[in-house]
């Protein structure tokens, strides 16, 4: 395999990894509060699994960029393009802002999310703010995606 697109494709890599660790990190932390509510308020449970899906999304963030960086080198299409190294490594640093943001966006939001929890363990009209204050750190994600995709289409590939 050609230099350029082992690098576009490790690039493609980190972007998969970094969200699925971070959304792995995040819904499981928030699980873990979930499941504690869960045995004391079952009623709640519709609640709970929303606060727990909540920092699944950065796996998704990680899924698309590496998939728009697959499409981009041909992977997924009939014909896999010959790109240099210079390029392979544009890809591969595209690939870093959904990546990382990603990874450290989940564990976050999990952590808010097993508080917010606990906030509607205890009062679950307050469920809402819980939400609230959990996304708000998705937004880091979202803004880690956005600038992968303009790097990505930003690339001159042959």
């Amino acid at each position: 395999m050609e230099t350029g697109l082992a690098l576009a494709v490790f690039g493609a890599a980190i972007a998969a990894v970094c969200g699925g660790i971070g959304s792995s990190i995040g819904v499981g932390l928030a699980g873990q509060a979930g499941a504690g509510v869960t045995t004391e308020k079952p009623e709640l449970f519709g609640k709970i699994l929303l606060m727990q899906a909540l920092p699944g999304t950065q796996g998704i963030y990680g899924f698309l960029g590496a998939l728009l960086i697959l499409m981009q080198v041909g992977l997924l299409g009939d014909e896999v393009v010959v790109i240099s190294t210079q390029t392979g490594l544009q890809f591969l640093a595209a690939s870093l802002p959904v990546g990382l943001a990603s990874l450290f966006s989940g564990i976050q939001q999990g952590k808010v999310s097993a508080t917010g929890l606990k906030v509607i363990a205890k009062n679950p009209a307050n469920a809402g703010k819980a939400v609230i204050m959990s996304a708000m750190v998705e937004t880091y994600a979202v803004l880690g995606l956005l600038v992968s995709v303009l790097l990505i289409f930003g690339i001159k590939v042959s």
